[in-house]
């Protein structure tokens, strides 16, 4: 993954330390839409929705000048459903600052050429892709024909354009937890890097694609060995303190110390504070400090361990450590080309034996 500038790092680390001690989020994530393209099997929405409430592009300016976070996440739903995502994000990013670092998480079915390089001209600092599968599986767990062929197209295409800004986000459940390291291998194969998130039962109900079985959380222990056998590379993005962590998660069926609501949270499509998006407790823009006291001081859920809570729910010093020498640095990335992986279809075989 590539190093944020210099200037911008220093802003990016100075914005995150004063929230940390201030008690403001570090993340926020705007879900700009309740609509989407795919109809995922372990997600919560899907297909379009009513849309007429949605928050209008300039209002998001509003939500950056109170709470002010390092990072902002631009999601849904799917938010390449708003033709004027790229008004949004101009909205959210300050561009003589270049604050915050903000990602558009998406499953890209809607992504072309020309919408890459517009959201880039408009701040868009990373662009996480859903990718369940290494192959055409993906289209049945998202319930979209087409989408991995879509995908396997445009991300290698836009990869050799060279801005090193695209990652992979595979959500880690009982049905793909086979294909690890077969989708870290389509990564270096795209030329993209790679982060891992982990499944919530929480979010449908639904405890299937949970890792239910000794069975499958002894092909997740050697998934993750394989993984962290490869590390340090630079186009896998998830720490080996977060691949530990991931595992316990399973294991234990849960992590308690959630720290939402207080390190990061959620606004959604109509302009709501949540504390994330599987706790449905609703605040107005100016509440967070009342959302921190009714909610984040006694949130005892232990249900998920999703990207966001796995960056961002460790003490200050992991968290510096972990990312100011990976995202942001104060000297640049050596060029250098991870070891060749060994071929996906390889680790597809072993975990369908």
């Amino acid at each position: 993954m590539h190093k944020v500038p210099l200037g911008e790092s220093l802003r990016v680390i100075g914005r995150g330390t004063v929230n940390w001690f201030s008690r403001r989020p570090l993340v926020v994530s705007f879900e700009v839409t309740n609509s989407c393209t795919c109809w995922c099997k372990h997600c919560d929405h899907g297909g379009p929705k009513d849309n007429s409430q949605n928050l209008k592009p300039a209002d998001y300016r509003r939500y950056m000048d109170a709470l002010k976070p390092a990072v902002v996440q631009v999601s849904g739903g799917e938010p390449l459903v708003r033709r004027d995502v790229v008004d949004i994000v101009r909205s959210i990013k300050n561009q003589s600052s270049g604050l915050p670092y903000t990602i558009l998480v998406s499953n890209w079915s809607l992504m072309t050429e020309d919408r890459y390089l517009a959201l880039r001209e408009a701040g868009i600092d990373q662009f996480s892709v859903s990718l369940d599968f290494p192959d055409e599986r993906h289209d049945d767990f998202r319930r979209h024909p087409g989408l991995y062929g879509h995908l396997s197209r445009l991300v290698p295409r836009l990869a050799v354009l060279g801005h090193d800004d695209i990652v992979l986000n595979t959500c880690i459940t009982a049905d793909n937890v086979g294909e690890i390291n077969a989708v870290a291998d389509r990564a270096r194969q795209w030329g993209v890097n790679i982060n891992y998130s982990a499944y919530s039962p929480r979010r449908t109900g639904c405890q299937d694609y949970f890792l239910n079985t000794p069975e499958q959380l002894g092909v997740l222990r050697s998934e993750m060995e394989r993984l962290k056998r490869r590390m340090p590379q630079p186009w896998i993005i998830s720490t080996p303190a977060t691949l530990d962590a991931t595992e316990r998660y399973f294991e234990s069926k849960g992590t308690p110390g959630c720290k939402a609501g207080l390190r990061w949270l959620v606004v959604t499509a109509d302009g709501v504070m949540q504390p994330c998006s599987m706790q449905f407790e609703r605040f107005r823009l100016g509440e967070q400090q009342r959302m921190i006291d009714e909610f984040s001081a006694h949130n005892t859920c232990d249900q998920c361990y999703v990207s966001i809570r796995s960056m961002l729910d460790k003490s200050f010093p992991r968290l510096v450590s972990e990312y100011v020498g990976g995202f942001f640095s104060f000297k640049p990335r050596q060029e250098e080309l991870p070891a060749a992986a060994e071929p996906a279809e390889s680790y597809s075989a072993a975990s369908r034996q």
